[in-house]
C-alpha cells in the first residue's frame, strides 16, 4: 500500500536570493524554483522585474515592497494551504540584510515548511565590476559586510568606527544616507588618502562604478546623484595594480607542495 502524500508538507515556502540584479546571476536552483512556482512574492523595492522573466506566464507575482510582515506572511501561509508552490523572492542572498528571518519565525509558529536557496550577494558583484580580488596574500585576508546605523540600529560593538580599526577590505551596504559620517570614519582608519569606490546598481544594466579616494567620496557620490542600491568598499586591496602586484598566492607557487602536487 503506498503512502498518500501530503502536498502541504512537500511544498515547502522557498526564499530565494533573487542575485544583485542580473537576472542571469540568479543561481540554477533558484531559476528553477521561479519556474515551478505557482506564487512570487518578491521585494519589488530592490529586486528587479527582469527576474519574473523565469515566471511560467500567467503565474501571479506579488511586489512586497508596500506590504507589512503580516500581510507578507498571510499571503504566503494562504498559498501553502491551498497547495501552491510559494517563492518569497528576495534580492542578493536572503541571509544578508534580508529581514527573512522574521517572516521564517512567522511561517514556524504556523507550522508552514520553509527551506532557503542562496543568492549572490552585491559585494560580489560590485568585486567582478571592479575586476578585484578582496582577499590578496599579504594585504588582506579579511572581508567585513557591514553597514551604519541609521533607522536600523548597529550594536556598539560591531560600528563602523570599531570595524574600520582593522583597515581590512569592506563592503559596506545601506549607507548611502549618511556618506559624510562614513568618509569622516573611513578617512581617520584608513586615511584620507585612501582609494575606495562606489559601485551603484551592481551587474544591472545602468551599472556605475567610481574609484576615487576617501576624502573625495562624498563629492563624486553627490555629483554623480547616488543615493542608494549602492555599495561603498574600501581596503588597502584596491591600491593593488594589475601591473604592481609583488605578493602571489602558494596556492600555485611551483616550489610549494600541497595534496595535490608534489
Amino acid at each position: 500500500m503506498k503512502t498518500k502524500r501530503n502536498p502541504k508538507i512537500e511544498n515547502p515556502v522557498l526564499f530565494v536570493g533573487a542575485g544583485p540584479g542580473d537576472p542571469e546571476l540568479i543561481t540554477v536552483k533558484g531559476c528553477n524554483a521561479l519556474k515551478r512556482a505557482n506564487l512570487v512574492i518578491y521585494a519589488g523595492s530592490l529586486v528587479p522585474e527582469a527576474l519574473l522573466a523565469w515566471v511560467r506566464p500567467g503565474t501571479p507575482a506579488i511586489d512586497s515592497a508596500s506590504l507589512t510582515l503580516e500581510e507578507i506572511v498571510a499571503a504566503m501561509a494562504e498559498a501553502h494551504s491551498a497547495g501552491l508552490r510559494v517563492v518569497r523572492l528576495h534580492t542578493g542572498d536572503p541571509s544578508l540584510y534580508g529581514a527573512v528571518f522574521e517572516q521564517i519565525a512567522e511561517l514556524y509558529k504556523r507550522g508552514i515548511p520553509f527551506r532557503v536557496i542562496p543568492g549572490v550577494t552585491a559585494a560580489f558583484a560590485a568585486a567582478a565590476a571592479m575586476g578585484i580580488e578582496y582577499t590578496l596574500p599579504e594585504i588582506s585576508q579579511t572581508l567585513i559586510l557591514t553597514r551604519v546605523a541609521g533607522r536600523t540600529s548597529v550594536p556598539e560593538s560591531e560600528s563602523l568606527a570599531s570595524l574600520a580599526t582593522h583597515r581590512a577590505s569592506m563592503a559596506i551596504y545601506l549607507s548611502m544616507g549618511q556618506i559624510d559620517a562614513v568618509v569622516d570614519i573611513l578617512g581617520q582608519a584608513y586615511g584620507a588618502d585612501a582609494p575606495c569606490a562606489v559601485v551603484c546598481r551592481a551587474s544591472q544594466p545602468d551599472e556605475k562604478v567610481i574609484r576615487t579616494r576617501i576624502s573625495g567620496l562624498a563629492a563624486r557620490v553627490r555629483a554623480e546623484g547616488i543615493t542608494r542600491q549602492a555599495l561603498i568598499i574600501v581596503g588597502r586591496v584596491l591600491d593593488v595594480g594589475l601591473e604592481d602586484l609583488k605578493i602571489k598566492s602558494k596556492l600555485y607557487d611551483k616550489n610549494f607542495e600541497h595534496g595535490f602536487r608534489s
